[in-house]
């Protein structure tokens, strides 16, 4: 089956429409055939080749609409596959009338199937397919890629159209946080996407702090800055300021207390003199 759907050469994809009574003839000896005859797989393979155009014709209507066209072929194909399979020439209906709504289906499903990542308005969805048709057309035209303004002059839409259009394309098919990313050395989408900042928590404090500390003497002030601000330890704070670190200790657990209770609504009139 493998051999069957690989793309066929171009002189053969670009024939004209087979007509439909030389296809259904070939199906007729194949039906004629008994189920182990050995030249039932050469004429199933030869109907199958003959039928490829109408399967990559097929597929191409759906180009535009977020899928690469190489899956899309390759499910039109399956799609033929089921058709040959599934054709009863007692019937007596054309092939091509039973095969065209056959391969449609299995595209449509396949659409279905993997769907989008996230729900968008039908009318972006529509814009996308619109925009995607334009894009090749016009850029051979203009011999550039063009600009979303280019695009919506030509489809006559908006411009915020157009780019919504452009951009609900990523909302398709979702890409994992495991991704590699490129010229990235190894690492993953995940590290590049940002951390809450462990600084932003104390950010309220700081604001609310800040006042606070300009009622202390200026020494005073110093070591809470130290303490708190730079992360020194109180023996260092001790040789900075040439006290004993039992000192330290004290004016560090004296002015938490006093801080506290400005804080609390509480000493709003207390000079920082006091003490």
């Amino acid at each position: 089956m493998s051999t069957i759907i690989e793309r066929t050469p171009k002189n053969t994809a670009r024939r004209s429409e087979l007509v439909d009574d030389e296809v259904r003839n070939l199906l007729d000896r194949l039906a004629a055939l008994p189920a182990g005859a050995p030249e039932r797989q050469p004429l199933r393979n030869d109907i199958v080749r003959r039928t490829l155009p109408l399967a990559d014709r097929l597929a191409r209507r759906f180009a535009h609409r977020g899928e690469p066209l190489d899956d899309l072929v390759q499910v039109a194909r399956v799609g033929l596959l089921k058709s040959v399979e599934g054709f009863d020439p007692a019937r007596g209906s054309g092939f091509i009338g039973y095969a065209v709504p056959t391969i449609l289906g299995e595209l449509k499903r396949h659409f279905r199937d993997k769907g989008w990542s996230m729900r968008v308005p039908r009318r972006l969805q529509e814009a996308m397919v619109t925009v995607n048709a334009a894009i090749d057309p016009l850029s051979q035209q203009l011999g550039r890629t063009p600009s979303v303004d280019d695009l919506a002059d030509h489809l006559g839409m908006e411009a915020e159209l157009v780019r919504a259009g452009m951009e609900c394309a990523h909302a398709y098919a979702a890409m994992s946080l495991h991704t590699p990313t490129e010229h990235e050395g190894g690492r993953e989408l995940l590290d590049l996407i940002g951390h809450e900042d462990p600084a932003l928590d104390a950010a309220e404090a700081r604001l609310a702090v800040q006042p606070l500390l300009e009622k202390l003497p200026a020494r005073e002030r110093s070591i809470m800055v130290m303490r708190f601000f730079n992360g020194m330890t109180q023996a260092q704070i001790a040789t900075r300021v040439h006290l004993s670190q039992m000192h330290v200790s004290r004016l560090i657990t004296r002015n938490l207390g006093r801080m506290r209770e400005w804080l609390s609504g509480g000493g709003k009139h207390a000079s920082a003199a006091n003490g």
